[in-house]
């Protein structure tokens, strides 16, 4: 057997286990988590695959998520990679950074020295880990989704991107959607793919849309803590909402909007004409503008009833979905 248990609890009828490997791709031993549930035990079960974020291993999700119960009741398994490859001979951050190097692999497929030798989480994420779990776990490969966190979510976003069919389901918690647009995410694409931006734009779910990549349906959920991470979490997401503003009207589609109340607003776009003022669009009631402008209502308003800083209970949801010619986007105040 290609996988070493590491250690099995039983959890809601089923089993979560974490199992290591040798891995071809990134030279090291590789650890992750797969909770198996109790109808896996009578045949394969669909896969929920979950990247983690920045510092992370499979530990954080597993240990804390408290997914197992509704994994149990839905028969769903849920495989949770580590972030980077580990090791002695494993080069991390120069000056030992969170950001980059360990626990920071960004999934991405790196190509400058030493970065390239192990730091292959693409790859790794994509082929050789699903090849194993279909080879040695109960899963149903035809059915997949992808999910991830932070810079779990960018992984989740651009693989899902890039592989377009691949997953049934692809949803980002709080994603870095513009590394390109960010510090840490400069700092990581230029440690890893070199100077030349141009090469950057393949791990940018912003640039990848910018570029004409589509998902038939995509779920985004900005979750703001903090003056800090509302700050960056609307810089980026901003950002991710401009390109899903521009592929909608570019697919000759126009934003309505309705909803009774601004911290749950709702947006649909129906199939119409394109008018030829774009300018009218900006304006009115419909576009992604009107989608960031829910969700400043939604803070405020949480602030005033609250008595909390703007955003701490905020959870935004996008959902953009291609379905007998039209497309929904769904916002949801907390």
């Amino acid at each position: 057997m290609a996988l070493r248990t590491v250690s099995t609890n039983r959890c809601f009828g089923g089993t979560q286990a974490v199992y290591s490997h040798s891995s071809r791709e990134t030279g090291t031993e590789m650890v992750f988590s797969a909770y198996l549930p109790p109808q896996a035990e009578q045949g394969p079960c669909p896969v929920v695959w979950y990247l983690s974020g920045l510092t992370c291993t499979h530990a954080n999700v597993t240990e804390k998520g408290q997914f197992q119960r509704v994994c149990a009741e839905l028969g769903l398994i849920l495989v949770a990679p580590d972030t980077s490859p580990r090791g002695p001979d494993v080069p991390g951050d120069p000056d030992g950074a969170w950001d980059f190097g360990l626990g920071a692999g960004f999934y991405v497929d790196a190509t400058q020295p030493p970065w390239a030798a192990n730091y292959r989480m693409e790859s790794y994420v994509v082929s050789e880990l699903p090849a194993l779990v279909a080879a040695e776990l109960p899963a149903d490969m035809g059915r997949q989704a992808i999910m991830g966190h932070s810079m779990g979510g960018h992984g989740a976003l651009t693989l899902a991107l890039k592989h377009p069919g691949r997953w049934k389901s692809v949803s980002a918690l709080a994603p870095i959607s513009s590394p390109m647009r960010s510090k840490w995410g400069e700092k990581a694409l230029s440690g890893y793919l070199g100077a030349d931006r141009s090469t950057w734009r393949a791990y940018d779910a912003t640039a990848l849309m910018e570029d004409g990549a589509r998902l038939a349906e995509l779920l985004v959920a900005p979750l703001d803590r903090g003056a800090e991470g509302l700050l960056a979490s609307r810089q980026i997401t901003r950002a991710l909402y401009k390109q899903l503003k521009r592929a909608i009207q570019a697919d000759g589609y126009l934003l309505g909007a309705k909803g009774p109340h601004p911290a749950r607003c709702e947006l649909e776009c129906e199939r119409q004409p394109v008018k030829p003022d774009a300018d009218s669009r900006e304006r009115g009631r419909g576009g992604l503008g009107e989608l960031v402008g829910a969700i400043d209502r939604a803070r405020a308003l949480d602030q005033k009833l609250h008595g909390i800083a703007a955003g701490d209970v905020l959870e935004a949801r996008v959902r953009v979905r291609r379905a007998q010619g039209r497309h929904e986007v769904l916002v949801l105040g907390a």
